[in-house]
C-alpha cells in the first residue's frame, strides 16, 4: 500500500480522508511495515465501504487486513438504520460466524510429554477435517431448523457438551432472531451431514501452549499461566454460511438500483436494513450463526471424547468462543450520542471492553476475551477488550494473523510435504487430509501475528495477555 495516500495520526493509526461520494473518512490499525504488507485493494476497499448509505463513524481496517470479496477481511463498519444503513452480505462474508473457542485442559504442556502424538492421532481420528467432510450428527428437516433457532444451545440440549459452555460463548451460544425459513433449502442441504466438522481451508484444530505472559492480573482471570495446555478450535458455518451469502448477494445485486443503492463495485451488493431483502438477510445470517455456534459446540464434545481416550485425568472447560464475520445489533456512542447500530465485523473480532454485560460475569472486569488465530508454525494470540477500543472502532478487534498472499501463490512457493517435515523438525505435528492445503496454509503465507497482535494492542484495540504455541494441528 502506498503510505503517501495517508494521513498518519499515530503510529499505529492512519487516515484517509473523505473524498468524492465517501460518507465517512477511512481509518487504518497498523504500523508501516503492515501497511507496506497489505495490497492496494485494501485501500480501495475501505473507500468504497465508507461511501455506504448510514455509515457511521469511519470504515475501519484491523491490523490483519486483506483483499476480501467487497469489505476488506479485517474490515469493521456500523450503519444506523434511522438514517438509511444498510446490511451488506459481503460485509459479513461467505462463512458466517466462523470464529475460533479455546478450551483448558487443566493441564501442563510438559505433563503432556509422551502422549502428544498419540493425542493428536485420535483427535484426527474423531474430528472430521477436510473438503467435503461428513460428520456423525445426521439432520432431519426438524433438526435442521431446530439448530438454526437453537444455535450451541440446541446442540447442548442434545447431549453436546455443557450449560457452563454456553455461559462462556458469545450470545450465551443462541442468537436471537434467527429465521430458518429465510434459509434456502439448497443451504439446509449442503449442511445436512456437515455438522461438526472443521471444514478445510484456514480451519484448524490445534493443541497450544501458553508460551508467555503479557498481562499477569488478566491471565488469572482467564485462567492462564505459562506453561499450561490449551485447546483451540477455529472453524464456522461450513456449507450453510457459503450457501446465505451467495443466495442474498444475488438477491442484494439485483434489487440495489430499486432500493436507490449505487455500488461503487458490485461485490458490495447490500440491501436497507428495513428493506424486505435486509429483514430477510438479517434472519438467514444469525441463522449462520446460530449454525456456526453449534457445529463448535458439536467439535468440542468430540474434542472431549478423544481426550478421553488418551489423557483422561484432562478436564477441558471452555474458556471463551468467539465469532467473526457477523453482523451484529448493537448500542454505540457516536458524537456522544447512543446510537443503535448494526456493526459489520468481517474478520474481525468483538472486542468489548471491562464491565460490559455482554461478558459472562467471571470475566466481566478483565473484558473480552480476544482470541486471535496465528499459523500452525508461529503463534495464536489471546487478548482482552478495552475500555478504549470501546470508543474508536465499535469494540472490535483483529482476528488473526491476516493473508500476505493467495492461495494459489502459497501452493507455488511450498509443497505440502515440505511444510510438514519442517515443522515436524521444530516439534510441530500436522494433521491433514489434504497436502495441497497444508501448502495453501503455510506460515510464510501470512503476515507476521505478533506484529499484528502488537498493533492491536498499541492503538488501544485490545490488551495482550498471553501468547500461545502450536504443538499439534489438524488442518481441513
Amino acid at each position: 500500500m502506498d503510505l503517501s495516500r495517508l494521513e498518519q495520526v499515530s503510529e499505529f493509526e492512519w487516515r484517509i480522508p473523505m473524498r468524492g461520494p465517501m460518507r465517512v473518512p477511512g481509518v487504518l490499525y497498523a504500523d508501516p511495515a503492515l501497511l507496506l504488507d497489505m495490497d492496494d485493494k485494501v485501500y480501495e476497499q475501505v473507500v468504497n465501504v465508507a461511501t455506504l448509505p448510514g455509515i457511521q463513524k469511519a470504515s475501519f481496517a484491523m491490523p490483519d487486513a486483506h483483499w476480501g470479496y467487497g469489505f476488506p477481511i479485517g474490515g469493521v463498519a456500523a450503519f444506523d438504520p434511522d438514517e438509511g444503513g444498510v446490511i451488506s452480505a459481503g460485509g459479513v462474508g461467505f462463512d458466517i460466524s466462523c470464529g475460533v473457542r479455546t478450551l483448558h485442559t487443566g493441564l501442563t504442556a510438559t505433563q503432556l510429554r509422551g502422549r502428544l502424538k498419540n493425542l493428536a492421532e485420535e483427535l484426527y481420528r474423531t474430528v472430521p477435517a477436510g473438503v467435503g467432510s461428513t460428520g456423525k450428527v445426521r439432520m432431519t428437516h426438524a433438526d435442521m431448523d431446530a439448530m438454526l433457532a437453537g444455535g450451541a444451545s440446541w446442540a447442548v440440549g442434545r447431549g453436546f457438551g455443557t450449560p457452563d459452555d454456553l455461559a462462556r460463548t458469545e450470545e450465551n451460544g443462541h442468537m436471537l432472531g434467527a429465521e430458518p425459513k429465510a434459509v434456502s433449502e439448497r443451504a439446509k442441504e449442503r449442511q445436512r451431514e456437515e455438522m461438526g466438522t472443521l471444514g478445510s481451508g484456514n480451519h484448524y484444530l490445534e493443541l497450544q501452549e501458553v508460551a508467555e505472559v503479557f498481562d499477569p492480573a488478566i491471565a488469572r482471570a482467564y485462567g492462564l499461566a505459562e506453561g499450561d495446555l490449551v485447546v483451540s478450535i477455529h472453524c464456522g458455518s461450513r456449507g450453510l454460511g457459503h450457501q446465505i451469502g451467495t443466495d442474498y448477494l444475488r438477491e442484494m445485486v439485483m434489487k440495489a438500483a430499486g432500493y436507490g443503492i449505487t455500488l461503487p463495485d458490485r461485490e458490495l451488493a447490500c440491501a436497507p436494513i428495513r428493506s424486505a431483502t435486509g429483514v430477510a438477510y438479517l434472519g438467514a445470517m444469525r441463522a449462520g450463526i446460530n449454525c456456526a455456534l453449534a457445529n463448535r459446540q458439536i467439535i468440542t464434545h468430540l474434542v472431549r471424547q478423544a481426550f478421553r481416550h488418551v489423557v483422561p485425568e484432562a478436564a477441558l472447560p471452555l474458556l471463551y468462543d468467539v465469532s467473526h464475520n457477523t453482523c451484529k445489533e448493537e448500542r454505540h456512542r457516536v458524537d456522544g450520542v447512543e446510537k443503535r447500530l448494526f456493526v459489520h465485523r468481517k474478520g474481525a473480532t468483538r472486542a468489548y471492553g471491562p464491565g460490559h454485560p455482554a461478558i459472562p460475569e467471571a470475566l466481566r472486569q478483565a473484558g473480552q476475551p480476544v482470541l486471535i488465530g496465528g499459523t500452525m508454525g508461529t503463534a495464536s494470540y489471546v487478548l482482552a477488550g478495552t475500555a478504549a477500543g470501546m470508543e474508536t472502532a465499535f469494540g472490535s478487534a483483529c482476528h488473526g494473523a491476516g493473508r500476505r498472499m493467495s492461495r494459489h501463490e502459497a501452493t507455488r512457493r511450498w509443497k505440502g510435504r515440505e511444510v510438514v517435515d519442517e515443522l515436524a523438525r521444530r516439534g510441530i505435528i500436522i494433521r491433514s487430509p489434504s497436502l495441497r492445503g497444508v501448502a495453501e496454509e503455510a506460515p510464510g503465507a501470512y503476515k507476521n501475528v505478533s506484529a499484528v497482535a502488537e498493533a492491536a494492542a498499541q492503538a488501544g484495540l485490545a490488551r495482550k495477555v498471553a501468547r500461545l504455541k502450536p504443538l499439534a494441528c489438524i488442518k481441513g
